[in-house]
């Protein structure tokens, strides 16, 4: 099982990855409900209506963390919001085989948990690594996520080394 925390989901989705991503990736997906909440609640933006497509298809699926000493453990524990509280105790309860996280606290947190994560550049990396995406288009996504991201500029550069290494 592969579970997004909100921020990943909405920057794979702005970057039109969603669906690519989602297609290669042969394995359930699934949000918290917190997550959902926050993606696709009140405002009506593209990639919320977008990731709401994607649940309404049964491609994303909405699942209920089920023991939430956990959420308060993982909040109180790693200062995390209840989306990234919700993700990581979603992936622990499920055995997530891949958290799509881009919190910083949230990332720490699946590290000391040994939680196998990526972020949204990292998305970008696999679709990239496994032709999902071509070289241009990749590195046109990776300009759209330094739009959108809070990434700082040496991962950017990274990432832009990285797709150079694929053909």
């Amino acid at each position: 099982m592969l579970t997004f925390d909100a921020s990943t989901l909405i920057l794979i989705a702005k970057i039109e990855l969603l669906d690519p991503f989602l297609a290669v990736f042969s394995m359930r997906a699934t949000v918290p409900i917190a997550v959902h909440r926050e993606c696709c609640g009140a405002k009506k933006t593209l990639d919320g209506l977008m990731i709401q497509r994607m649940v309404d298809d049964s491609r994303l699926e909405v699942a209920k963390v089920r023991d939430r000493t956990i959420v308060a453990k993982m909040r109180e524990d790693f200062s995390l919001g209840a989306g990234e509280a919700e993700v990581i105790a979603l992936a622990l309860q499920s055995n997530a085989r891949l958290v799509g996280i881009d919190d910083k606290n949230g990332i720490s947190a699946c590290k000391l948990l040994h939680l196998p994560f990526t972020t949204a550049a990292g998305i970008l990396l696999i679709c990239r690594e496994r032709n999902v995406i071509g070289k241009s288009e990749a590195a046109s996504k990776l300009d759209l996520l330094a739009k959108y991201g809070r990434y700082k500029n040496t991962i950017v550069e990274d990432v832009r080394a990285r797709l150079e290494e694929y053909p």
